[in-house]
């Protein structure tokens, strides 16, 4: 059974989210972090600040940077799929998990990244998922937006 301590080894713990960006932006810089991350906050007029305050909005992005930081600037081992589905910073780190040095990372990895990406997206889609019939309802609606309030 976890208990405080066990919570207390997570790097996130005690850190604000304008510290821990402010920490990973020192070392990988903003061009870094939107390659990898692909959140705009990092490409368009990327400052700390504004970043900071699009994050604290949206919890998806915050969580994507939060986990960037575990495993990517603290090296972290991976999550177990039990703690994977708990937001980064409510995750629980064993105790003999210790961070380590920042990742090596560079912009020509982050494009072979995407792009791997890509395949397995396109594999996926061409895989997986069967294309429904049509709704014939549902393209009457978007043909005519105000059909279903008229009388």
């Amino acid at each position: 059974m976890s208990t405080d301590t066990d919570y207390q080894n997570n790097p996130l713990h005690g850190v604000s989210l304008k510290q821990l960006l402010t920490e990973i932006v020192d070392h990988y810089g903003f061009e870094i972090l939107y390659a990898y991350l692909n959140i705009n906050c990092f490409n368009t007029n990327p400052s700390i600040e504004s970043s900071v305050k699009f994050l604290k909005k949206t919890d998806w992005a915050r969580e994507k940077v939060e986990a960037f930081y575990l495993y990517q600037f603290k090296s972290l081992p991976r999550a177990s799929a039990e703690q994977f589905e708990l937001p980064p910073r409510d995750r629980i780190i064993p105790r003999d998990q210790q961070p380590g040095a920042p990742a090596e990372l560079s912009l020509e990895d982050a494009e072979r990244l995407r792009e791997k990406r890509a395949r397995k997206a396109a594999a996926h889609d061409r895989d997986g998922a069967r294309p429904r019939a049509p709704n014939r309802q549902a393209a009457a609606d978007n043909a005519d937006p105000w059909a279903k309030w008229r009388k």
